[in-house]
């Protein structure tokens, strides 16, 4: 199993994003690679980094979905200075994937010009207290194909082998 870990012990005490790279026999039993990455501490910062193998292929399109309902996008509020932060989340009103698109392409939240992925990241870091980023999290189904064990809508499944409650 390859994982690549800024963290100073396998426990995770600094609560630190972890990055994994699993192999595609891994990746094909996420269920067994989701309680290894809690095993590495993964689960303490409360979200972890999973970069697919080379061999996995993601959806071939996505023309179906625009009328997808998001119940309940998430705006996420960040304020603060000098390294003393406060997030909170806002409940936004109901919009389709094609809605939350044209939102997400719109010049206020395009992706920026970059010049590679840290480039990338350190300009989220940045702006992130000047323009609060606006999640479509929380959706019943998935818009992954049912082909193959990586299936997204298996959540609950997961979540129960590795013995959290919902």
């Amino acid at each position: 199993m390859e994982v690549e870990v800024e963290v100073e012990s396998p426990l995770n005490p600094s609560c630190k994003i972890m990055t994994f790279k699993p192999s595609m026999e891994e990746f094909r039993e996420f269920n067994k690679y989701l309680a290894y990455m809690e095993s590495k501490g993964a689960h303490r910062a409360g979200l972890a980094k999973v970069i697919p193998p080379k061999d996995w292929k993601p959806r071939q399109c996505y023309d179906d979905i625009d009328n997808l309902l998001i119940p309940a996008p998430i705006q996420q509020m960040v304020t603060g200075q000098s390294g003393l932060f406060t997030q909170y989340n806002i409940q936004k009103k109901a919009m389709t994937v094609k809605e939350f698109r044209e939102l997400a392409n719109s010049g206020k939240y395009c992706t920026p010009r970059y010049l590679d992925y840290e480039d990338l990241e350190r300009k989220y870091w940045k702006n992130l207290t000047f323009v609060a980023p606006i999640y479509g999290a929380d959706i019943n189904g998935s818009i992954y194909d049912e082909v193959g064990s990586y299936y997204l809508q298996v959540v609950s499944y997961l979540m129960w082998v590795l013995g959290t409650k919902l």
